[in-house]
């Protein structure tokens, strides 16, 4: 099974950290935030690594390299300054990610979730014919509203459900199916193919209570370099 990081955006959010060094390699602790999801990924079993990139993409690739850092071997997707959006990134990076689920997780996050889940998930999936696996956490502050509907273990994009609304963590497996109808090397949101999923009933979802920060603003990475050095002590 492989992984895909998400690292393409532009971190308009970070500004003027972003300008001269992309989010993904912001350092947290004694290293950048990716090295956090690098290690991770892994630690659960995971070798082979996808990373796409747009802005400052090439500092990434001279950071991390071929990964072997980390133990891993990793493949990039190039997406240009502009970036593709996460389907459109995800669909132009799926000749390296195979014909099989794939794990991915956004690249500006922090978080101790543990990746092998995601094998369980891919058995799950492929038992049950669904298209994508999500986990969603507790509502942040910034995102009081939630994003999805998660009930007996099926993900909703809506509230006619007796689930809790909750938001989504960045973190998914996913079936190459989901974006058999999506041209690679054009910008393609997310979220319209997971909600068309949810309502054939093929998301499958699991809450997870363990640490997950996005790291979105000064204050958030912050925060992320003092869990990370509480980790190190």
């Amino acid at each position: 099974m492989k992984a895909m990081i998400l690292a393409a955006g532009r971190g308009e959010r970070m500004r003027p950290l972003t300008d001269t060094c992309p989010k993904p390699l912001l350092q947290v602790g004694s290293e950048p935030l990716i090295g956090h999801h690098l290690r991770r990924l892994r630690a659960a079993g995971f070798s082979d690594i996808v990373i796409n990139h747009a802005w400052l993409g090439a500092q990434i690739e001279a950071a991390l390299g071929d990964g072997s850092a980390y133990g891993v071997h990793i493949a990039y997707s190039p997406e240009g300054a502009q970036g593709l959006e996460t389907a459109g990134g995800i669909a132009t990076a799926l000749p390296l990610l195979g014909d099989a689920p794939f794990v991915v997780v956004n690249g500006d996050v922090l978080t101790d979730f543990d990746f092998q889940a995601a094998h369980t998930a891919a058995a799950t999936m492929h038992e049950q014919q669904q298209l994508a696996h999500l986990w969603l956490v507790a509502n942040p502050p910034h995102n009081p509203e939630g994003d999805f509907v998660l009930d007996k273990g099926q993900v909703y994009g809506d509230g006619g459900h007796a689930g809790s609304r909750l938001t989504f963590s960045g973190i998914g497996v996913y079936h190459p199916a989901l974006f058999a109808d999506t041209p690679p090397q054009q910008p393609a949101k997310l979220a319209p193919l997971l909600r068309r999923a949810m309502a054939e009933g093929r998301v499958g979802g699991t809450r997870f209570d363990g640490l997950w920060l996005d790291v979105g603003t000064a204050e958030r990475l912050a925060e992320a370099g003092r869990i990370a050095a509480d980790w190190h002590r």
